[in-house]
């Protein structure tokens, strides 16, 4: 049996660390969800992988798995702003 692929809509921020001399990404949605890649490429597809799996074992251990939100708020902050 193949299992699809979970198609997950939350925030990813993804930010350059000169620190880590790489890229950063974080679902401010998921406790904890956080990547890193060399490039903006890898981190992106690092994190969609995290996603998934912070879905699947929030399923597993019955948590509560949050609800993609942030895009609304945002979309809904930037609509009641006056130019």
């Amino acid at each position: 049996m193949i299992k699809e692929k979970m198609q997950h809509k939350y925030t990813i921020e993804i930010v350059y660390s000169d620190k880590d001399e790489g890229f950063i990404s974080v679902v401010p949605e998921l406790p904890g969800c956080s990547t890193f890649g060399e490039t903006e490429g890898e981190a992106l597809r690092e994190v969609q992988v995290a996603i998934d799996l912070w879905v699947e074992i929030a399923n597993r251990e019955n948590r509560t798995i949050p609800e993609p939100g942030f895009r609304e708020h945002l979309e809904a902050s930037v609509s009641s702003i006056r130019c």
